[in-house]
């Protein structure tokens, strides 16, 4: 029993972003739908977190009403900032990225989002690197394979695996990959952005997690924010045309509701608690996950072609994948907090002098006992 526990301990926070990973998978092919149909990214991105906000706030006072610290000036900016990058920058660019491209495209394109991360937790001191550690340099050289094997994915082609897809519906407004040059570069362009918007997110969540350690809440604010300003954004953007706000029981709906629930509300929850164990690039080393759900699902759902172009990358993605995940797995331990060599190093010679000390003190006490009893004999 003692070794199953340890086990699901040590298992948990990889389960939870491999759960985060299906869910997003699934976002994309229900929001590629629903773009299709015709409806406006500003608008789902409102409808998504206003569900969110819905579902989430609740919890968050009933649950966090003890533990919930005090609001500051700081910690509302950032709270400002949190809903600006993530839930307006970023899923706008990127929704409009996959208008112009396709569901796996856009998928395929957020790879390069660990490598973003990890430069930027490298440089702002959240993550540890020793470019003499063999692991340090295994998340690194994973961190590269990931992104070259998402631009294998991108620009390698090669034959059609016809056999993948020839049995693949073609209904829901679907379009197939025949993307032209000018629509993927334009496409790539917006999703780039985003990604550097969405890894700037996961870095300040991160921070302010140090100040405000209430996941729950930190959540159902950022939802309810994303929810004000993305309303803002979408009145501009969508200026004159009152008809692109209506949604009726369909795919749109299906599409703001699940992205809502699982993408909006429990994935910056689940990030959160998941970060605050392992670390920002942790969660997002696994989004090339992400892309290989989606490359299988819209060549069955969606009748996008496969090539072998994309199965090589894919392949690559995985190792590269898992190289991240071996050089990580010493950085925590899950019983003990990680410990830096110099403090260990300080620990032990702090812990020699004392010993020393002690010594030092039973042989003074040694020779005063020695005295008086020589004192007393005479």
């Amino acid at each position: 029993m003692e070794a199953t526990r340890s086990l699901y301990i040590r298992a948990k926070p990889f389960l939870a972003v491999i759960f985060l990973q299906i869910g997003l998978a699934g976002m994309d092919i229900l929001s590629k739908v629903a773009l299709n149909r015709g409806m406006s990214n500003y608008v789902l991105v409102v409808y998504r977190h206003a569900v969110a906000t819905f579902i989430i706030a609740p919890f968050a006072l009933v649950l966090d009403k003890k533990v919930r610290p005090k609001m500051t000036v700081s910690i509302f900016i950032k709270l400002l900032l949190l809903s600006l990058l993530e839930p307006v920058i970023d899923q706008n660019l990127y929704y409009m990225g996959m208008k112009y491209t396709s569901a796996t495209f856009a998928a395929t394109m957020v790879n390069i989002l660990p490598a973003i991360t990890f430069l930027m937790a490298w440089i702002m001191r959240l993550e540890v690197v020793k470019c003499r550690s063999l692991r340090s340099q295994a998340k690194i050289v994973g961190t590269v394979a990931t992104v070259g094997g998402a631009m294998m994915m991108t620009l390698v082609k090669g034959p059609a695996l016809t056999f993948l897809s020839k049995n693949s519906v073609t209904d829901h407004g679907a379009k197939s990959l025949d993307i032209s040059v000018h629509d993927a570069i334009k496409g790539s362009i917006m999703i780039t952005i985003g990604c550097f918007s969405w890894a700037a997110f996961v870095i300040l969540q991160a921070i302010t997690l140090n100040t405000y350690p209430v996941e729950l809440s930190l959540t159902a604010w950022i939802c309810l924010l994303g929810t004000l300003e993305g309303t803002a954004v979408a009145l501009v953007m969508e200026k004159g045309r009152s008809h692109v706000w209506a949604i009726g029981w369909d795919a749109n709906l299906l599409a703001a509701v699940y992205s809502g629930i699982f993408c909006s509300g429990l994935l910056y929850f689940i990030q959160g608690v998941v970060m605050k164990e392992r670390g920002p690039v942790f969660v997002t080393a696994f989004s090339p996950l992400c892309m290989v759900i989606v490359a299988i699902l819209s060549t069955f759902l969606m009748a996008e072609k496969m090539y072998l172009g994309r199965v090589f990358g894919a392949i690559v993605i995985v190792v590269g994948l898992y190289m991240v995940i071996w050089g990580k797995g010493k950085d925590y331990d899950t019983h003990t907090p990680p410990l830096d060599e110099d403090k260990t190093t300080d620990q032990n010679i702090s812990t020699q002098i004392q010993l020393q000390g002690q010594v030092e003190d039973v042989n003074n006490n040694s020779h005063w006992l020695h005295i008086n009893q020589d004192h007393i004999h005479v």
